[in-house]
């Protein structure tokens, strides 16, 4: 299963897939109430900070979910062993791609992100509803180390020797404004790569060539980068670009900068 799928595509599926709604922000009102105003017909809604992730603490504020915390979620959405998942997001897919890395984490290869969310659903003029499914419960097998993972020694050698990128909005970046975390800034030598860039002027992702000719641009080699974000969600859209363009499977730092940044022993860079 390609990584993204497009509302024509999804609607064309001969067999229907899990559809798992993962609307979530960073501030503001929760995703859930999103869902309730609307979804895709039969999505379950999965919620990032409950079923997606562990508690917030040392590990950063997102870190990896248990395995038996990420079961017991996928299965009460009704994911199946060999039987496909789509999951999106509002639009960008940078939410949805969280998902979509847990599962292939997990083993679990047919997954899609869809292309253009929510967004670009509706703006086909695509069916909604508000009813809330009750899926029958699934029997998803959770193996984890099916994707790279990074820890902070890890990332912070792969900026010295290859590339590691960091996901986040450049002012975050540059360390002009840090909204969440007690520090602001990057690891050092990171380069900036926002997530925000995958997307085209049309809210759709980039072509898998203009993608390859952006990570080209940033000095990117296949098996040579990895990447980071505030909390380990959105640079998952960052390993799906890296596989759309064609570069495999990049490691992610999960705990990310809420992770980094909290030791004080770690360098920060500005700038």
């Amino acid at each position: 299963m390609r990584a993204l799928i497009t509302p024509t595509e999804l609607a064309g599926l001969a067999e229907t897939p899990v559809l798992l709604d993962v609307r979530w922000r960073l501030v503001g009102p929760p995703g859930v109430e999103d869902y309730r105003a609307g979804h895709l017909p039969g999505a379950v809604f999965v919620d990032l900070d409950r079923d997606l992730a562990a508690e917030p603490g040392a590990g950063g504020r997102h870190p990896l979910p248990t395995p038996e915390s990420l079961r017991a979620a996928l299965r009460a959405a009704g994911v199946r062993r060999n039987h496909p998942v789509v999951v999106y997001d509002a639009g960008d897919g940078s939410v949805a791609a969280r998902a979509w890395w847990l599962l292939r984490w997990v083993g679990h290869d047919q997954v899609a992100v869809l292309d253009g969310g929510y967004a670009a659903w509706t703006a086909e003029g695509r069916p909604v509803s508000t009813e809330v499914p009750t899926p029958e419960p699934g029997d998803i097998e959770v193996v984890p180390g099916h994707m790279s993972v990074l820890d902070a020694d890890e990332a912070a050698e792969l900026a010295r020797a290859g590339v590691l990128l960091d996901a986040r909005a450049p002012e975050r970046y540059r360390g002009d404004v840090e909204p969440v975390d007690p520090r602001a800034g990057h690891i050092p030598g990171a380069v900036n790569a926002p997530f925000t860039d995958h997307i085209g002027p049309d809210g759709r992702w980039r072509t898998p060539e203009e993608l390859a000719k952006r990570f080209a641009d940033l000095g990117v080699e296949a098996g040579k980068v990895g990447a980071y974000c505030g909390s380990g969600v959105t640079a998952s859209s960052v390993v799906l670009a890296l596989e759309v363009a064609g570069l495999g499977q990049a490691p992610l730092y999960a705990g990310s900068w809420s992770h980094w940044c909290t030791d004080p022993e770690r360098p920060v860079e500005t700038g």
